[in-house]
């Protein structure tokens, strides 16, 4: 990038923003040169290919190399930084930014593993809503993590094989019943069996205040007793049985393509057209929510407390924030993920560069998916994989 160009970027930055963007000069400055470790989720090969392109992106326009550090579960990073904490190793960290929301999120910032708040100093932040950027699975964002996607919870079918879909819960219970072994959720041990499970909570158990606090012994059990026995009727009708289960998403997508299954769920909106675009499934799969709404949440990147360049994590948690990187991001061809940014805060053209997008006839719209479900506090995610595993695991 020319330095005019940048002195006009940051120009206009300052001008607009309502971060402390007197200070995006120098951090820009400070962050020339370096190498961040981004350690994040691996599991969708689009979103590795995104992240890659990101680090094209950011060492053309920064001089920031940035290093996918592949996870296949985000507590991994966790448990680094406290190791390194334990150690006494605070201020050269092997880690400078991480994918993350929820649990992971609670428990680095109860052990002081999070850097900020940062997220002030952000110039893209003024592009997002603030009413949508303030908790995380109930727990307050507080400036200590940014946001980058949106996610939400669907059911993917084969509309060439069914002609009617569940709207409910108890209704997807009687569908499996009429249609034995053609329905797998993942493993309870990926986020997406976990969600599944949570998804039939927040509907079955009628006590949603008590989901958005921690789950403790006096309720535990009580609140969770619809599940458990709507769940006992259910899992003789999954796919064999509920003897096994697909061990992720991608390996219960892979069923429905290969036509193992008729129904099964994803935690991305776009999965379904991304993976008809990629050959993955037949043109004819489509998607669904239920009538009272379906979980959705929001992924973060957040720094640990030692990472040892803040300054560059701090670009590139901008980089991701920009309207054009959200707009490409957005894009089926390349990731299909869901914008966190406020539409009535972009410049005209940033707002036609989203019309521009290509359209696809299994991606929803807005108005499709419904109303999006708060998660619940983290602990019920716990407690629950901790009970089912004892309920089934034999």
């Amino acid at each position: 990038m020319k330095l005019g160009l940048v002195a006009a970027w940051f120009a206009f930055a300052v001008s607009l923003s309502p971060c402390r963007a007197d200070e995006w000069p120098a951090i820009v400055a400070r962050a020339h040169g370096a190498t961040v470790y981004w350690n994040a989720w691996a599991g969708d090969e689009r979103t590795n290919a995104f992240i890659d392109w990101v680090g094209h992106q950011v060492l053309d326009r920064y001089a920031i190399t940035l290093r996918h550090v592949k996870l296949s579960d985000t507590a991994e990073a966790v448990n680094r930084v406290l190791a390194e904490k334990t150690a006494g190793r605070n201020d050269k960290g092997s880690i400078d930014l991480i994918w993350i929301n929820g649990a992971n999120f609670e428990s680095m910032r109860r052990q002081g593993l999070l850097y900020g708040p940062f997220t002030d100093r952000l110039p893209n932040m003024r592009f997002i809503d603030p009413a949508a950027n303030r908790v995380d699975f109930t727990l307050g964002v507080d400036g200590m993590e940014a946001p980058w996607r949106r996610a939400q919870l669907v059911f993917l079918f084969d509309s060439a094989r069914l002609d009617a879909v569940p709207r409910t819960m108890p209704d997807l219970l009687a569908w499996a019943e009429a249609h034995p072994g053609r329905l797998a959720h993942p493993d309870v041990h990926d986020f997406l069996g976990t969600t599944f499970l949570k998804q039939a909570l927040l509907e079955l158990s009628g006590d949603r205040e008590a989901l958005s606090g921690p789950a403790h012994e006096a309720n535990f059990q009580t609140v969770t007793a619809p599940l458990w026995a709507w769940y006992d009727r259910l899992r003789p009708w999954l796919w064999r049985a509920g003897s096994t289960y697909p061990a992720t998403g991608q390996a219960a997508r892979q069923l429905l393509g290969d036509g193992e299954i008729d129904m099964t769920l994803s935690f991305d909106p776009a999965d379904a057209a991304a993976s008809i675009e990629q050959g993955l499934l037949p043109s004819t799969v489509r998607v669904f929510t239920l009538a009272g709404g379906t979980i959705g949440n929001t992924s973060y990147v957040a720094i640990p407390y030692n990472a040892p360049h803040k300054d560059a994590a701090m670009v590139v948690a901008d980089f991701l924030l920009d309207p054009a990187t959200q707009a490409h991001a957005q894009d089926i061809r390349v990731l299909g993920s869901f914008t966190v940014l406020d539409f009535e805060r972009l410049p005209p053209q940033a707002r036609d560069r989203f019309a521009a997008l290509p359209r696809h006839q299994a991606l929803p719209t807005n108005t499709e998916l419904g109303r999006v479900l708060n998660e619940p506090h983290p602990s019920w995610m716990t407690r629950i994989v901790e009970e089912w595993t004892r309920r089934y695991s034999h």
